[in-house]
Formats: structure tokens, C-alpha cells, sequence
């Protein structure tokens, strides 16, 4: 349920369209607990994950933490029915994220700086965040940083911001990939210790899918940076364009 993963998945949908492929479309369809069992049960094809999250979902005390030792440990763990075609260089990392304000207060530019900070602090999220293993309970057992938490249903769009910025929460887990942040004035804190594991875009795709359509979706991932995923985000906060739209622009400019 992130307008990023809606702007990705339009741009499979109709790369593969203009290929000859019917495609059904199914959008904003809940957080990775809701739909992973239904593409486990066959019932969605094609989907644009994260590499980290989508392992630790399966393999929650996975010791992989760098981009390639990640994806080789998914191609390992993906399950019967399914598999992981490439991983772009697109990345969009999951963070930590505070508001300038605080992060000057108390001297913060890594997680580790948590630890100095002596006021109670809650951490706002999906209430799924909760209980994912970079949530609260991950952060008190690798950083020593207990946090309280609090559930805001938006992904980490403007709510989320909103409570920041009010004092409402002093942690949200915000993609580095938001060009919220930057116009916000947030802070994302350096993970030292690697509790988030390497995010990069990565299409799960049922084994129904046929070599044609991988290659295409392939190619699109092949093309794909992580400075045109930040610019396809901003256009879509900052010019309120549909997924569509934008899909369709940025597969005229980048693939023939």
C-alpha cells in the first residue's frame, strides 16, 4: 500500500501490455501480511518487492545484510511456485528517521546515538511495524534503544511526517527513496549495526510467468537507478500525477 510500489507495478504492467500481455491490475492491496499469502496461493503473478524485507518476511533471523548475499539468500528461500527475477540497482531503504530538531538536540547521526538520548521516545508506524523484526523489539535487541510505539496507517506519508514534526512521535522508519524527506528537513539515521538489510527493488513473479515477460520486467529492472526512483516519487508527491502518468513517461525515456 506505497504509491512507489503502485508506480512500479504500472510500469511492468504496461511494458508488458505493449507486448501483448493482458494484465489485471491490482493496486494498493494492503502491507506485505496481507498479500504474500495470496501470491503464496498463486493468486498474483507479478509483484515489485524489496530484497531485505521480502527475506526477513520468510527468514525473520536471517544474518545476511549486504545486497548480494541478500538476494542469494531470497533465491534460496523464495518458496515453491515462486521465484525472484534480477534486482535493479534501485534501492529504497528502509531508515530511521527523526526531524532535524531532534537530531541537533541530542547529537544524533547514527542509530547508535539513540542510546544517549534520555527522553522516553515512540517510534509511529503501521501497526505491523510493531512486531517486524526492525521494529521496537529489533531495536532494543541491536541497539539497546527501548521505544514505545504507536500505529499511523499511512506508510510513512504525511501523517507520519505531520507527528513528527508535532512531537507527537520522535522515530518513523521512512524509505530513503521519499523525497519527504529532504523536503521536510528529516534526518535518517546511519544503521552501523544492520538492522535494516539491503532494500533493492526486486520483482517476485509467480513461475507461471513465461521467459518473454521476464525479460522484459528484467530489462526494466536492469534500467532502473536509485536517483529515477526518488525523481518518479517526487512526481508523484510533488506533482500529483496518477501512476500511470508517470509510468508511461518514464518507460518512453528509458526503454525502446
Amino acid at each position: 500500500d506505497y504509491y512507489s510500489n503502485e508506480i512500479i507495478a504500472e510500469i511492468y504492467a504496461q511494458a508488458l501490455e505493449k507486448a501483448g500481455y493482458t494484465i489485471e491490475r491490482q493496486y494498493r492491496i494492503g502491507q506485505r501480511e496481507a498479500y504474500l499469502p495470496e501470491i503464496e496461493a498463486g493468486r498474483i503473478d507479478l509483484f515489485p518487492e524489496y530484497t531485505g524485507p521480502l527475506l526477513q518476511y520468510w527468514q525473520p533471523d536471517t544474518k545476511a545484510r549486504l545486497a548480494d548475499d541478500v538476494y542469494a539468500e531470497l533465491s534460496a528461500r523464495t518458496p515453491k511456485g515462486l521465484r525472484v527475477l534480477n534486482q535493479s540497482p534501485a534501492t529504497d531503504q528502509d531508515a530511521y528517521t527523526v526531524t532535524n530538531q531532534f537530531a541537533k538536540k541530542w547529537n544524533l547521526s547514527t542509530m547508535d546515538d539513540l542510546a544517549n538520548v534520555t527522553v522516553p521516545m515512540t517510534l509511529g508506524g503501521n501497526s505491523e511495524g510493531e512486531n517486524r523484526p526492525n521494529g521496537p523489539k529489533g531495536l532494543l535487541r541491536t541497539y539497546s534503544v527501548k521505544v514505545r510505539f504507536t500505529p499511523i496507517e499511512d506508510g510513512g506519508g504525511p501523517l507520519t511526517v505531520k507527528a513528527l514534526k508535532d512531537g507527537d512521535i520522535q522515530l518513523a522508519i521512512i524509505y530513503t527513496a521519499d523525497p519527504t524527506i529532504a523536503a521536510n528537513g528529516l534526518v535518517s539515521l546511519e544503521d552501523t549495526k544492520g538492522l535494516f538489510l539491503a532494500s533493492h527493488v526486486v520483482p517476485l513473479a509467480s513461475d507461471k510467468l513465461d521467459k518473454q515477460a521476464a525479460d522484459i520486467i528484467n530489462t526494466i529492472s536492469r534500467t532502473m537507478t536509485p536517483e529515477q526512483l526518488i525523481a518518479l516519487n517526487a512526481r508523484s508527491i510533488n506533482e500529483q500525477l496518477p501512476a500511470a502518468t508517470i509510468a508511461t513517461d518514464w518507460l518512453k525515456k528509458n526503454v525502446s
